[in-house]
């Protein structure tokens, strides 16, 4: 990540700002703006709103944002709608926005860059975003295997966050470089903790399913130091749970993503390759449970290993003796037998993880959150990612949680392909009571380019909408001239897709100073923003 995120200047020199634009807001400009500026904000700002009350119904379920005088009674029984009903479907979007990666330093003590941070909550809160995403690292808070957690630093971000008037969604990560180095020992010792392709390559940062309940961690199960995990952040956030936190989010497997890391060795993701992928059943643990499926389903035979004919990361399905079409046998007995069982075995681990995530956080009034990957491709990128039988059985799963479905990697402007993927994934969680939220691929709208309003017409749009978004990932880059203009109009058409334009630019809520951001060349004054730190 570049050097800061932004830095507030002194009022004495406004050059160290950029302004992201000049649209005039006089006369029936005043009242547009209204109409643009979220729901949310408007409300707090306007009409001195407060949150809903924690109640039953809140426990491990949807948080709806706030409710205010100023939309009516109509509107707002809206905003206190049950999850899944019919009214919340009429509500807004919430929108959130990921905060740094790094926005803690590497031992936990305190924030990096804070004044940077509390500039950029600002500007966040400004422009009517609810609030911000904050990814905890399993390797910050936890460094050694023992009982003792730090989470100084991350306390103070959700001071600052508290302090902006914005809602926090935590998310949990406990995969890849959020894998502390006590377990990355463990896995030195045991590599086959390690999920393992067919020519043996190890994925670091990914733990193998099949060791979730074995004592393979400094005689500790991966699920046990999970739950350690998750029920430490609950105790020592008890004050911010309801208030501030509204939701929490944990990982489930690579990228945070309930999926097998199929995609090729150095791919950060599931997209970017053509290929589609190869099965990670290959560790010792995950054949012994293959062998011990197939004893039990009386095709001991099936069980000695993976598909012979298995595909390889860069094939294609016709050129894959497994996927090809006819003739393939991932459509015979034993192709079913070994997809169902590879499927089940994500699955398994997924409930596991959840079930650990219900008891640390039962109770509590923040709602439970985990991601499905947003695959591109052929039905085959599905099988290698372990979803088999399609999104149904994910959402029966996590509904059984009380966990809302978050379709990861979701693109400014969606392709065909993409919207009826989602169009699937919404369906699913119609069907058996989940909620359904999205996050963005990084940095969509500029990926995307200047049609990224694109984007809010499809969120706001009834048969996909989620009820909360979140846009990845602040930066020095989400702040730069030629990305925020793009994000404004992004945050524009989500709330009121029909008066979207591209000349459509922040202002504060009550009309007066417009929103500005630095210029990339004003982020860092020199020798300071990489050295702050703040702590409690």
């Amino acid at each position: 990540m570049e050097a800061a995120l932004m830095q507030p200047a002194a009022a004495a020199t406004p050059a160290r700002w950029r302004c992201v634009g000049d649209a005039s807001l006089a006369g029936h400009g005043q009242q547009r703006l209204a109409g643009l500026v979220r729901l949310g904000v408007a409300r707090r700002a306007a009409s001195g709103a407060v949150r809903a009350s924690s109640s039953s119904s809140r426990l491990l379920g949807p948080v709806r944002a706030l409710v205010s005088e100023e939309r009516g009674e109509d509107a707002a029984a809206g905003e206190r709608a049950a999850a899944g009903g019919e009214e919340e479907e009429e509500g807004a979007v919430r929108l959130f926005v990921g905060l740094p990666a790094d926005a803690v330093v590497s031992d936990g003590s305190g924030v990096s860059r804070p004044r940077a941070v509390s500039a950029a909550l600002r500007a966040l809160k400004l422009l009517g975003v609810d609030g911000v995403e904050l990814p905890v690292s399993w390797a910050v808070v936890q460094p050694g295997s023992g009982g003792w957690f730090e989470w100084a630093g991350y306390r103070t971000v959700a001071a600052m966050v508290r302090d902006a008037g914005l809602d926090l969604r935590v998310s949990l990560r406990t995969d890849g470089d959020a894998l502390p180095e006590w377990v990355a020992e463990a896995a030195d010792a045991d590599p086959d903790v390690l999920f393992t392709d067919r020519s043996g390559h190890r994925r670091v940062g990914c733990l193998s399913f099949a060791v979730d309940e074995l004592p393979v961690l400094v005689g500790k199960s991966p699920l046990q130091a999970y739950e350690a995990f998750f029920r430490s952040f609950a105790d020592e956030f008890e004050d911010f749970l309801g208030s501030t936190i509204t939701d929490v989010t944990v990982s489930l497997g690579p990228n945070g993503e309930l999926q097998y890391p199929s995609y090729p060795p150095g791919n950060q993701g599931s997209h970017g390759y053509a290929g589609i992928g190869e099965f990670q059943c290959y560790d010792k643990y995950m054949l012994a449970r293959l062998k011990r499926h197939a004893e039990s389903s009386g095709q001991p035979l099936w069980g000695l290993s993976g598909p012979h004919d298995g595909p390889r990361y860069d094939e294609s399905p016709e050129s894959s003796g497994f996927f090809r079409e006819p003739g393939g046998s991932w459509k015979s007995a034993y192709g079913e037998f070994f997809l169902s069982w590879y499927a089940g075995e994500l699955l398994g681990h997924g409930d596991r993880v959840l079930a650990a995530a219900s008891r640390a956080l039962g109770g509590k009034p923040v709602a439970l959150s985990a991601k499905v990957p947003l695959l591109r491709g052929p039905i085959p990128v599905d099988a290698t990612a372990g979803l088999h039988g399609g999104y149904g059985p994910v959402a029966e799963m996590f509904a059984r949680h009380g966990c809302a479905v978050i379709a990861s990697g979701v693109e400014a402007q969606p392709d065909a392909a993409a919207v009826e993927r989602l169009a699937r994934i919404k369906a699913a969680c119609a069907e058996h009571g989940a909620r359904l939220a999205a996050e963005s691929a990084p940095l969509a709208a500029a990926r995307d380019g200047a049609g990224s309003a694109a984007g809010g017409v499809w969120l706001s749009g009834g048969r996909t909408r989620p009820c909360q978004f979140t846009y990845q990932r602040m930066g020095a880059e989400f702040f730069s001239p030629a990305h925020w203009p793009l994000f404004v109009r992004f945050v524009r058409a989500l709330e009121c897709p029909e008066e979207a334009h591209e000349d459509d630019l922040p202002a504060s809520a009550d009309g007066g100073e417009r929103l500005t951001v630095p210029s990339a060349a004003a982020a860092a004054p020199q020798g300071e923003a990489t050295k702050e730190v703040q702590t409690v």
